[in-house]
């Protein structure tokens, strides 16, 4: 299939637009900002809506609205940003809406810079809202998978009632490189017959989050943990390379993996027994996959481009069964892959 070049924001965008999303609202911040750029003129061609809202808080409320009338609905962010988003987006989870929230992480804490980083895991990961809530967590390393999964983002958003977050960063979001636009067919979803559309000739439908009566939230909560058990056994999903034989397995998503697979390649040139698993999926996570490789003698090592978050995932999932060590850079440090090579062999 014919190939086109195109920076990671701007394939975010048009793959969002032909996955049939209609209502964008976002604020800027840097490393994100040509989504809305894109978006504030490709909507406008596709029918849709595009808002520029005051504030981050305010757009994350907007597709609250959107979403609860039945659009597919984005908005994105950075950092700070996706952190004033946080109570929208446990609203989001609350009501069931389906939304696409899209962070292309900077470093951090507080305004921090504009270098690459993946200091936003907890934030994503754990639920950085109020609530027992669970976010499902796609972390693209290419602009295929980028592509690929923002228009697999509206689909299971859908499917699960759900907010769903795309988690890249500054480099995924600024680099350019070719990829094949894949045709998308939109799955047949469920009607939406809970949304907002107007109640002539139904009942009203009623989208809330404020449940007071005695029992009603804990049943509320016990609904969404299903559904949430339901993504842990349908919607794992993760990429090994040479584990089989591997002493060393390198536990690294996103910008990580990508530089982790080039110093990989390196080692196992040197003949060294190295391997690579790529969580895809970061809620839910492939611990099943993991605990199954631990033991034997065998040993981890998570890259990050952080001070250490994903690693204690991988230390639950390997149960005590293998040595997790750690090598990360925090504050937008970048990992080159020379550098991990370095770390690995000393690792050995």
């Amino acid at each position: 299939m014919k190939k086109i070049l195109m920076k990671g924001n701007e394939a975010i965008a048009e793959a969002a637009v032909q996955a049939g999303c209609r209502f964008y609202a976002g604020y800027p911040i840097t490393p994100q900002n040509e989504i809305p750029e894109y978006m504030s003129w490709r909507m406008a061609e596709a029918g849709g809506v595009f808002l520029q809202a005051e504030s981050e808080l305010s757009a994350i409320n907007m597709v609250y609205g959107a979403a609860a009338c039945g659009a597919r609905a984005m908005t994105s962010s950075s950092g700070p940003g996706i952190s004033l988003k946080q109570e929208g987006i446990s609203f989001l989870a609350g009501a069931e809406l389906p939304a696409v929230i899209v962070n292309m992480q900077r470093g951090g804490p507080g305004l921090g810079n504009i270098s690459a980083s993946q200091a936003d895991y907890f934030q994503t990961v754990k639920g950085g809202g109020h609530g027992d809530y669970r976010l499902l967590v796609f972390a693209p390393y290419t602009l295929q998978e980028v592509w690929d999964l923002t228009l697999l983002s509206f689909d299971k958003a859908d499917q699960y009632r759900t907010p769903v977050m795309l988690l890249g960063d500054a480099i995924l979001g600024q680099m350019m490189e070719p990829f094949s636009p894949a045709h998308y067919r939109k799955p047949r979803l469920p009607e939406k017959k809970w949304a907002l559309t107007g109640c002539k000739g139904r009942n009203p439908n009623v989208i809330k989050t404020l449940f007071m009566g005695e029992g009603e939230l804990e049943q509320r909560n016990y609904l969404l943990q299903e559904k949430y058990r339901k993504m842990k056994e349908r919607e794992v999903r993760f990429q090994a390379y040479d584990v089989e034989d591997a002493e060393l397995i390198v536990v690294a998503f996103g910008i990580s993996a990508r530089i982790a697979l080039s110093a990989l390649r390196k080692m196992r040139q040197e003949g060294h027994k190295v391997g690579l698993l790529r969580p895809i999926t970061l809620f839910p996570f492939p611990e099943k996959a993991i605990g199954e490789l631990a033991g034997g003698g065998r040993r981890f090592i998570t890259v990050e481009l952080n001070a250490g978050q994903m690693v204690e995932d991988v230390r639950l999932a390997v149960n005590g069964k293998s040595e997790v060590l750690f090598y990360g850079k925090p504050g937008g440090g970048i990992i080159t892959p020379e550098e991990l090579c370095e770390t690995l062999r000393e690792n050995l």
